[in-house]
């Protein structure tokens, strides 16, 4: 199965304009990332996917970089024009913010294809300041490891422990921690971005939810990763402290595999 590894590339976002090509450690941020992406071996090459020629003159030095359109409305429809173009028979969608993304997480995602439409990654929710974050969006899985649901609220409810502390609640329930990446079979990604907006996702504002609500599975492996991302220019100082002491020792353990 050959996959990409496609990584979307925004110059305009809203909290951080420019935030690819910040520097971080001398290097671009994309750049980062795309290094971290090229030591997957069941990647068959990494692309950016951008919209901005300033984002593709400096990402074109190490890797190969392709022109999207300016109007997509998500990552995922950015990738879906890159997939279509350049063939494939899976993708892989790697956020362009964490500059530490481990490879074997990456590997998890990318072999899940071999026997799923979509897959994505999550880990144990060890912070009880992440319950109740509604930017730390949790998911549920059934027992073959594909999601049933995902959300920003804290799920699932713990009936009898919802009064009780955070601390215990994380003890009564092994809760799940979405990872903001996922793999695609190329015909399903061309598929699924053809359908509207679902109900779901605009409630939660979460497009992964269009896949469940069309009858898409969701494959879901459970891996020892949590993700270290740039937001803010604040964040860059944080991530090359946390970059220098643990890239050397970085290599994620996978905690479980999907069912085929």
């Amino acid at each position: 199965m050959k996959i990409l590894g496609i990584i979307p590339a925004r110059y305009a976002s809203t909290r951080f304009p420019g935030k690819p090509l910040a520097l971080i450690a001398g290097k671009p941020l994309i750049q980062h990332v795309v290094e971290q992406c090229q030591k997957a071996g069941t990647l068959s090459e990494v692309i950016v996917a951008t919209d901005d020629t300033r984002i593709w003159e400096v990402a074109q030095n190490f890797c190969r970089v392709e022109m999207t359109r300016v109007d997509h409305p998500s990552g995922s429809d950015r990738i879906a024009e890159v997939a279509e173009r350049c063939g494939g028979d899976a993708v892989v969608n790697i956020q362009g913010d964490e500059p530490m993304m481990d490879p074997a997480v990456i590997e998890a995602v990318a072999k899940a294809l071999e026997h799923n439409e979509v897959s994505t990654a999550a880990t144990p929710i060890k912070e009880t300041a992440e319950l109740d974050n509604p930017n730390v969006v949790k998911v549920v899985v059934n027992t073959a490891g594909r999601a049933l649901y995902f959300s920003r609220r804290t799920i699932p409810y713990l009936r009898e422990a919802a009064s009780r502390p955070g601390s215990e609640q994380l003890a009564a329930f092994p809760f799940l921690k979405h990872l903001g990446i996922y793999g695609y079979r190329r015909e399903t990604l061309l598929r699924l971005v053809k359908f509207p907006v679902s109900p779901l996702e605009q409630a939660e504002k979460l497009e992964q939810l269009r896949a469940l609500e069309n009858g898409i599975n969701i494959a879901v492996v459970k891996v020892d990763y949590d993700s270290v991302g740039v937001d803010l220019p604040g964040d860059v100082k944080r991530v090359e402290a946390i970059l220098k002491m643990a890239l050397p020792r970085i290599g994620g353990q996978v905690l479980g595999d999907c069912v085929s």
